[in-house]
This record gives C-alpha cells, sequence and structure tokens, in this order.
C-alpha cells in the first residue's frame, strides 16, 4: 500500500481543468464535493479497476456506496460515471451492485476480504451516445474482458474483427512478423489459434487507425452481436426448459443457450415482481399478442429474483426515465413490498451534464498500449517500473514499458477527505499532453492529457507505471488562471483540429494586461462626445477587416499558390478581386487612425478641434471605392470558382479544408469571400448613426448624409446579390457539414433553418439535427468520428406535408408530427419557443412548395438509410443505423473537417437558427477592447474581442493573426448584472449560460449599447422571434 505523494496532492492534480473544486464525480451536480465522511472506523476497501489492476480506498464503514463510488469516478477524472458500477460476491456467492443507498458496512460483511470490480453497468444502444473518450476507452475494455472470458459469443469472423481492433490500439499499425508473434503470446478470445491468419487480415486493413478510432470501431462491431451487454441470470419456464434471463436497453430480454429467443419491450411491459422464487412480468393487454396476461420464470432462488429485479428497476429508470424518480415517503404503520429505487442520474441527465460543461473536460487522447521494439513481448517487468521523475523535461532516452501487466498506476490508499487532491500517476513523464517520443519508440500510455496548473510549484513529480491507461501530465507554468484553461489551450488540438465549438474564453496573466481603476483614470482623458465613440468603432471594425481581407490575399493565396493543381483562373480571380481592395482598405485605415488620434488629442493638440469629425475622411475614402465596384461584384464569381474547383479536383478540395482548419481561418473560408459586401452594409449603418447623431447646423452632418448616400447607393445595387450569395455560401457550408448527400446545392434551394430536435423511434426521444430547406426537409445524427460530420439518415418532401401539434397525442412536451405523403415523423423541441419557430417556417415553406415551380424534393436523391416509416416495423428493432454485421474492411481514413461550425454549437446547445438570424448576426460585426472578469475572480483582464458568425473571439491584441479562444453566444443570456453580484462598475453586460457567467466592461455608454444589441442578435431573445420569423417569409 503506497500513500499519496504530499506534492501530488498539493499540486491538485487529478482536479478537473477549469473547475474550483472536483468535477470528475458523475454522480453530482457540477461543483459539488463528494458526500461529507460519516465519523467512525475506517475501512480500506480494495477495487479492481478494468485493466486487472487493484486501487485502495479508505473510507468509513458508516459511509453509503455512494461515497465510494464517487471516490472511484473522481480518481480516474470520469464524468459518465453513471453507466458504470461497482459489483462484488455477497456471503450468498452471489454477484450484486453494490447499493449506493444503503451503507458499505451493511452490504460488505467482510470489507477487508472483497474486492470490488469496477464495470460497465448500463449499456446504452449506440456508443454514439458517449460523449467522452476516456468512457468509450473503459467500454471497450469491458469488451475485451467480456470477449476473452467468453462471455460475449460471437462467430469467427466478427471475433477475429474484434481482436483486430484491440491489437491495433495496442501495437500499432500492421506488420506481419510482430503482428504474428504479438498474438502468439497474448491470447484475446477462447481458442484463439485457428484465426490467427483472419486476425491478421483485418490488422492489415485498420492501417492508419488511431487507438480512440480503434475503440470506436470495436464497440461499432460488438454493439451489432446478440449477447452485446447481455448478463445471464439463470431461470426456468413454466416447462421445465432452461433459460436465461437479462435485461437491455429496450426492456426484458429471454435467453436459450447463446441465442435471444424473446423481448418484452417496456412499452408492453405493466409491471415487474417476484414472489418467492417466481420472477413476474405483467404484460399490457394486447388483442394482437398470443402471451398471457402474466409470465412466470422460476429462478434459483428468492434472492436470486430479487437480484434480477433490481437491475430491471435500475435499467429501466436510467434509459426510460428523464430524471432520478424521487424518494416515496415511509408508511407510518406497516411496509408493503421493497422500498428499493434507483439511485442516480438518468441517462438522458447524464448527456446533458457532459454537454453543459464540455469546455471543462480534460482531453483523454489514446496512445498505443503496447510499446513498439524488438523485446516488447519480453515477460521481464522494466528496470526503471518504479522511477520517479524529479524534474520536468523529457523521459530517459532508454526508458521503455513492457506490456505483460497492463494497469493504470502502482495501487495507492485514496483517502476520502483527499479527493479533490488525489493525483492521477503519469507512466512517463508527459508535457502539455503530448507523449514524448524518442526515436521509434511509442510510449505506451492513454492519457488525460491536459495541462494542469499547479501553483508556485514549478516541477511535476508522478509515479511511473509500466503500461498505464489514465495518467495525469505534466504540468504547465501558464495553464490555468482562475481554475480556468488557457486560451493557449483551447485554439486546437494536439493533432491540428479544432476545439469543441464550446470553448470558453480563458487567458492566463502572461497572455493580457490586468488593469482595473488606472484604465478608468486613462479613459476620462478621452473625448465624451457620442461622435468620437461612433468613430472609434469604424477604427476597431476596421481593423477587424483588414486582417480578414489578408486571410484571403496573404494566407490563403500563398496556400494555394504553392499548389500546382489549383487552377491559373482561381488564382488570377482572387488575386484580382481582393489586392486592390486590400490596398484601399489599409489606406483607408491609415486614415482613420491619423484623425482619431488627433480626435483625441495624441497630436496637433492646439488645432483639434478641426478634427473632430470623421465624415469628409469616410467621404473621400467612399468616392474612391466607386472604381472598384466591379471587384464588389466579382465576389460572386469568386465563390463559383472556388466550389467548381473544388468539384473537379479532390487535391484542391483537401486543400481548402485543410487551410479551414489552420488557427488564422477562425469562420469558414467563404464568410472571408463575402466580407467586402458586408462591409459597404456597416459602413451605412455607421453613417446613419452619425447623421442621427448630429444636428443639421453641425459642420460633419454635411459630409456623413453626402456619405450615406453614395454607400447607399452600392448597397442597394448589390442588396440582390448578397442574399442569393449568402445563400449560397450557407449552402456550401452545409455540405461540409453533412455526409451521404451529394447534391444539396442545387438552383433554386433554399436554406430556411437548422437546428437540434428530439425524434421519436422506437428506442424513445433521439436526438437529430433537422435541415429546413424551401423544398425538403433533412434530418441527421452526428456519429462520434473524426470527421465531425452529420450523417443524413432520412428526408422529408415538403410538397403535401402538413404540421400538427402533438403533445397530447404522445405525452411528449412541445412535439408536433410533421405528415408528409410516405412517411410521418413526430419530433419534440426544446421548448414552446423552439417549437413556435419551426412549425411557423415549416408552414412558411409548404406554402411556398404550392407556388413554387422550381426545386423539387426528387433533387436529393441519395441512398438513404432510413428513409422507411417507423410503423412498418416493430419499435424493438427499429433502428436509424446501417444493421449489417457482415464484418468489412475499414474504409479510407477520413479527413477531419471543422468542428465548431454553427450546425455543432446547435447540437451541443439544443437549439436552432434561420438564415435571417445569419443575415443579421453577419449585418451587426463588432470588435474593440474589453475587460473581462470571471464570475469568482477579483482583477479585470483586456482583451480585444470580436464579434462575428454568433460567437465572440478573443485575441491578446488587435494585431494578433488568429484569436486565442471563442465564445458561441447561442443560449446566452446578456443582462446587466444585479447589485448583489458586487460588480461596482460602470457599463458592465453579464453573459450567463446556466452556470457559466462572463462579466465584460466597456468604456462607454454608447459602446456598451452596440455590444449589448449585437450580442441580443445573436442570442435571439423570445421578444424577437415573431419578427425574424416575418423578415424571413419576405425575403424567401
Amino acid at each position: 500500500m503506497v500513500e499519496p505523494d504530499p506534492e501530488q496532492m498539493a499540486s491538485g492534480a487529478g482536479q478537473r481543468l477549469g473547475a474550483p473544486e472536483t468535477l470528475g464525480i458523475s454522480t453530482l451536480d457540477p461543483g459539488h464535493r463528494p458526500p461529507a465522511m460519516p465519523s467512525g472506523r475506517h475501512v480500506t476497501i480494495r477495487v479492481r479497476m478494468l485493466d486487472d489492476t487493484e486501487e485502495l480506498f479508505d473510507i468509513s464503514q458508516k459511509a453509503s456506496g455512494k461515497v465510494l463510488f464517487d471516490l472511484v469516478c473522481s480518481h480516474m477524472n470520469l464524468i459518465e460515471g453513471d453507466y458504470f458500477g461497482l459489483e462484488f460476491q455477497n456471503h450468498q456467492k452471489m454477484m450484486v451492485w453494490l447499493d449506493h443507498i444503503k451503507p458499505i458496512i451493511k452490504q460488505l460483511r467482510r470489507p477487508k476480504h472483497t474486492i470490488l470490480r469496477f464495470a460497465v453497468k448500463f449499456f446504452p444502444p449506440d456508443h454514439a451516445q458517449l460523449l467522452e473518450e476516456l468512457t468509450r476507452y473503459l467500454f471497450a475494455l469491458q469488451i475485451k474482458q467480456d470477449i476473452s472470458s467468453g462471455r460475449l459469443t460471437c462467430n469467427d469472423s466478427s471475433a477475429a474483427l474484434i481482436v483486430s481492433h484491440i491489437i491495433q490500439s495496442e501495437i500499432g499499425d500492421f506488420e506481419e512478423s510482430q503482428c504474428r508473434s504479438h498474438l502468439l503470446n497474448n491470447n484475446y478470445i477462447p481458442d484463439q489459434m485457428p484465426l490467427i491468419d483472419k486476425i491478421m487480415e483485418f490488422h492489415s486493413k485498420n492501417i492508419g487507425h488511431t487507438p480512440s478510432e480503434s475503440d470506436y470501431q470495436l464497440l461499432e462491431v460488438a454493439r451489432r452481436l446478440e449477447m452485446y451487454g447481455i448478463r445471464l441470470h439463470p431461470a426456468k419456464d413454466r416447462e421445465g426448459t432452461a433459460l436465461g434471463l437479462s435485461v437491455g436497453h429496450t426492456g426484458v430480454l429471454v435467453i436459450q443457450g447463446h441465442t435471444r429467443i424473446n423481448a418484452f419491450n417496456w412499452s408492453k411491459v405493466r409491471k415487474l415482481s417476484f414472489k418467492r422464487k417466481r420472477f413476474l412480468i405483467k404484460l399490457r393487454p394486447d388483442l394482437n399478442s398470443s402471451y398471457q396476461d402474466t409470465l412466470e420464470f422460476l429462478m434459483g432462488s428468492r434472492d436470486c429474483c430479487k437480484v434480477f429485479w433490481k437491475i430491471c428497476v435500475e435499467y429501466h429508470a436510467f434509459f426510460r426515465l428523464f430524471e432520478e424518480p424521487k424518494v416515496k415517503p415511509k408508511p407510518v404503520l406497516f411496509t408493503r413490498g421493497s422500498s428499493f429505487r434507483f439511485s442516480g442520474r438518468t441517462q438522458k441527465q447524464v448527456i446533458d451534464h457532459v454537454r453543459e460543461s464540455e469546455f471543462k473536460k480534460i482531453p483523454f487522447e489514446r496512445k498505443h498500449s503496447r510499446v513498439q521494439h524488438n523485446s516488447r513481448l519480453s515477460p521481464l517487468p522494466s528496470p526503471r517500473h518504479h522511477e520517479v521523475p524529479t524534474e520536468r523535461g523529457p523521459p530517459p532516452m532508454d526508458r521503455v514499458d513492457t506490456p505483460p501487466q497492463r494497469h493504470w498506476k502502482e495501487s495507492v490508499l485514496v483517502s476520502a477527505e483527499n479527493a479533490s487532491l488525489t493525483t492521477r500517476a503519469s507512466p512517463s513523464h508527459q508535457r502539455n499532453g503530448h507523449e514524448e517520443r524518442t526515436g521509434s519508440v511509442s510510449r505506451t500510455e492513454e492519457t488525460r492529457g491536459s495541462t494542469r496548473q499547479i501553483h508556485q510549484e514549478p516541477q511535476s513529480t508522478a509515479v511511473a507505471s509500466n503500461s498505464p491507461h489514465l495518467s495525469a501530465s505534466s504540468t504547465h507554468s501558464h495553464g490555468m488562471v482562475n481554475g480556468q484553461k488557457s486560451l493557449e489551450l483551447c485554439g486546437h488540438s494536439p493533432d491540428g483540429r479544432l476545439p469543441s465549438p464550446l470553448t470558453s474564453p480563458l487567458l492566463n496573466d502572461a497572455c493580457s494586461v490586468r488593469t482595473d481603476d488606472e484604465d478608468e483614470v486613462r479613459r476620462k482623458r478621452f473625448p465624451t462626445d457620442r461622435a468620437y465613440f461612433i468613430a472609434k468603432e469604424l477604427l476597431t471594425t476596421e481593423r477587424t477587416y483588414l486582417k480578414d481581407l489578408e486571410v484571403i490575399t496573404v494566407s490563403f493565396q500563398s496556400a494555394v499558390g504553392e499548389d500546382e493543381a489549383t487552377p491559373d483562373s482561381l488564382k488570377s480571380t482572387v488575386h484580382s478581386t481582393f489586392e486592390p481592395l486590400h490596398k484601399f482598405h489599409a489606406g483607408f485605415l491609415k486614415e482613420v487612425e491619423q484623425r482619431l488620434a488627433m480626435w483625441e488629442g495624441r497630436s496637433n493638440a492646439h488645432i483639434k478641434g478641426d478634427y473632430q469629425r470623421i465624415g469628409d475622411v469616410m467621404l473621400k475614402n467612399l468616392q474612391g471605392l466607386k472604381p472598384l465596384t466591379a471587384n464588389l461584384h466579382k465576389q460572386s464569381e469568386v465563390l463559383l470558382e472556388l466550389e467548381k474547383a473544388s468539384r473537379a479536383s479532390r487535391k484542391v478540395e483537401g486543400l481548402c479544408r485543410d487551410f479551414e482548419l489552420q488557427k488564422v481561418c477562425y469562420v469558414p473560408l467563404n464568410v472571408f469571400i463575402l466580407r467586402p459586401l458586408h462591409r459597404l452594409v456597416h459602413y451605412k449603418q455607421i453613417l446613419e448613426r452619425l447623421c442621427k447623431h448630429y444636428a443639421a447646423t453641425h459642420v460633419d452632418f454635411r459630409d456623413c448624409r453626402a456619405a450615406l448616400a453614395d454607400v447607399s447607393e452600392v448597397v442597394e445595387l448589390l442588396q440582390g446579390s448578397l442574399i442569393k450569395m449568402e445563400n449560397f455560401q450557407k449552402l456550401l457550408e452545409l455540405k461540409k457539414d453533412l455526409i451521404g448527400i451529394d447534391n444539396l446545392v442545387v438552383p433554386g434551394r433554399e436554406f430556411i433553418r437548422l437546428g437540434c430536435l428530439s425524434k421519436l423511434s422506437g428506442k424513445g426521444l433521439q436526438q437529430r439535427m433537422f435541415f429546413l430547406f424551401n423544398d425538403v426537409i433533412l434530418y441527421t445524427s452526428r456519429g462520434m468520428t473524426t470527421t465531425n460530420q452529420f450523417k443524413v439518415h432520412g428526408q422529408l418532401p415538403l410538397h403535401g406535408m402538413k404540421v400538427r401539434e402533438s403533445e397530447d397525442e404522445w405525452g411528449v412536451p412541445h412535439a408536433f408530427t410533421l405528415v408528409g405523403e410516405r412517411l410521418s415523423v413526430v419530433v419534440a423541441a426544446s421548448s414552446v419557443k423552439e417549437m413556435e419557430k419551426w412549425m411557423d417556417d415549416i408552414k412558411t415553406a409548404i406554402e411556398m412548395t404550392k407556388t413554387s415551380n422550381g426545386t423539387s424534393s426528387d433533387l436529393v436523391t441519395c441512398n438513404l438509410t432510413d428513409n422507411k416509416c417507423p410503423e412498418d416495423s416493430p419499435a424493438e428493432v427499429e433502428s436509424e443505423d446501417d444493421t449489417t454485421a457482415v464484418p468489412q474492411a475499414a474504409p479510407e481514413r477520413p479527413t477531419p473537417h471543422r468542428g465548431n461550425t454553427m450546425v455543432h454549437v446547435c447540437w451541443h446547445r439544443n437549439t436552432s437558427v434561420s438564415m435571417v438570424d445569419f443575415s443579421i448576426a453577419v449585418e451587426n460585426q463588432l470588435s474593440g477592447n474589453l475587460l473581462r472578469k470571471f464570475k469568482n475572480s477579483n482583477g479585470w483582464q483586456k482583451l480585444w474581442v470580436v464579434f462575428t458568425n454568433f460567437s465572440l473571439f478573443f485575441y491578446k491584441s488587435h494585431q494578433d493573426d488568429y484569436p486565442l479562444a471563442s465564445l458561441p453566444l447561442l443560449g446566452y443570456s446578456v443582462t446587466v448584472p444585479s447589485d448583489t453580484e458586487n460588480i461596482h462598475k460602470d457599463y458592465v453586460f453579464k453573459l450567463q449560460f446556466k452556470s457559466h457567467v462572463y462579466y465584460f466592461r466597456t468604456e462607454s455608454e454608447y459602446t456598451f449599447e452596440r455590444w449589448m444589441e449585437v450580442i441580443r442578435s445573436a442570442t435571439v431573445p423570445s421578444s424577437r422571434a415573431r419578427f425574424l420569423n416575418n423578415k424571413e417569409s419576405h425575403l424567401h
């Protein structure tokens, strides 16, 4: 038994990043500590993990089972712990699950001599519902155990395919001699020898798969097996036939041998009970069924019946209920029946919790769990097995880990009082969550790899282990601020892909200047005239606009210029269109900066009165912009050329996709191409505000009015083209987010709305992403794949469709039915407001199809796998996935796409946006310096903030080429802080989404009003919903 290292405990490692308290406890609400440890005698509990290592936990005998389970989950930084449980063999030699409510002393008669097994308790129907990579890895370990022990049975092809994914995750890409030697020394399935050649054949097709992708494919194969997740409880029917009873997410299952012979769906079961040895299933009356009202099964004993009845109760509650059932009051006189109830969060609550706290999660990065070197199969342990590094730096060159015993770390005694300080040991030293590689040696670890802050502690200390699956990474001197993740770590993941769309804007002290009252004193020296702050908005947004032009003129042109596959016509069109615009606006920005400097009195202070205006500068430059009107008309030509080149060449398509994954391309590439058209609208808005502010006699009024007339004329000429180009750009963007459809972009098709709805099926409510166009509705799901794309499951033509509310019909809140000519679908929105938006837009689109002779739904001709009516097959077997059970070769490794598009944000926030929302968000772009404060922090930090595309993007200064982090605003509310929040500053607004709160300070009343205005345009409050829908109908 090894005591925790004091330095490790002081470091705070093991805490969830961004949280002042432990958030790795699955069954607790965010921010809550583990339950208080009852007083009394402590006992050491031994828990065997899924990799067969054992951990020791020191706990009071009077503590409940939930306290111990929370400690185990906290120990692993596991958020989705509700899928798991602790099982043990009771005094009757039966395997039972640890009850979360009862005290441990009443469940474990001899706790010192009892080993609890950490195992998967609830098997979901689709592993895509597991949102964390760590959870999927633990599920893969469970499948590995089940198939090795013979509990999970399958045919030879499936077994060989599963083993091929296991060894791909352990030793990496296929190499014949290495693979054969590995299989000869390691048994993964019973009677493995005859299947070695088939395993190697499958392994050779997995080249390029990362360990996490191998886990995903392993679960994909396993979930299709008939015995997946089956835990048999021996029983007999009335005729005495030996059977096995089991329970799954759909209901109670009856197994004979290894074949499922019957299933009783939850919707058909009225009551489950037991009487002595008899287990009773009471069914709902069904005239079409040949079953009796009550089915009876004989089990080994009353205790066997009770154990199975309990797991049935828990499965039903976990998968079918929206929230944990409430405690029933105890009877006063006498009790009847069992008081047992499900304790913990339901699956829906788990999914919601993980999504809400997503940006706080510590990334878990899978690594190959076997060292790739010539002697890796040696049974001898590494001589450096217990080495403890004492300095930051790369590990020794001769350090290798050996595979025979793969575990997380050496056994460590974990005390409940120090749960929040418990650290996970690292098998080999890591830096910033990236694996250190020396030569050809691959480190043997799966890391939970983001950096963790150790305040005032420059060194990292960890216990080395020979083959780990969960480990803490080393510290980083600027990794955390106020318990929050550094912006430098939010920008991109280690493999270059973009982070989750819910990345929060966090900065450390090295990235920004702390400022408070001294900045306020400096601000008072500046002019207070409203016109000055309007002119300053012109300056700040022009700086951002010039940076956006440089994305095309510098970054993109350098990317395509080096590639021979890019057509010369595309290169010349981009250069001739954007270079003159960039040169013109660089000169314009310089003049605006000079004028603002004079206005502020920083130069020519004695004559500043003549320079307290901006209209003359704008009039001069807008007249100079007129000769470039032809360049503005060519934006559509650039879009078309780019799309044409991408269709003609996969290399060009890949080049554009790779460019969008770069940090500098913080919004989709096509958005940058349309920036010049949007900028004219911004000029018009600024001039309108100036004309409204000035009196007619003001010296600047005449120039502002003349400039407004000039820019309004150009905007009016380009307005029709702008609306078409925005729709075309949005279709192109959606095309990248969807798989399973090739002809989304066709003449006449208009995008109307996208968002998240729950589709009612035999499995219950399934989250789906819906896309509404003027001729068809597409519904999709998001797979946990590296492409970050949504798979199209079905289409609903709008021609002949009817929409009706059906909340009372189905008993589902905010439900409505889409009744088509061939297919009817029941969906549910997240709120009444969302339901009204969808129904209004769909009804408007249906009316448009009655008078339109253009696009029809027949244009969507892709082969969709879920285009059938739910009534065509029993609810128990309905699936929206391809149910082909034949093992197939792994496809070519997909290329990642942007993972932070608006589609992904809507998916995570469970909301929707319309095309009008996109247009308004584009018109309301804004940028400038803001002071930012967290809810529990003291000082304010100065950031350069850009609002565009429904998001705030954060920079250290306006000179930065790319943002350090972003904050999608969908779902957030913007308000003014209340007196109880102790924000004693002027011009402060508050952003809040559930428990996430940020405060921002502006420099004046005008800038405060502008930020509130543009952010409200992105959050779309209910007061504007009807207005937006009306405006949308006019546009379409």
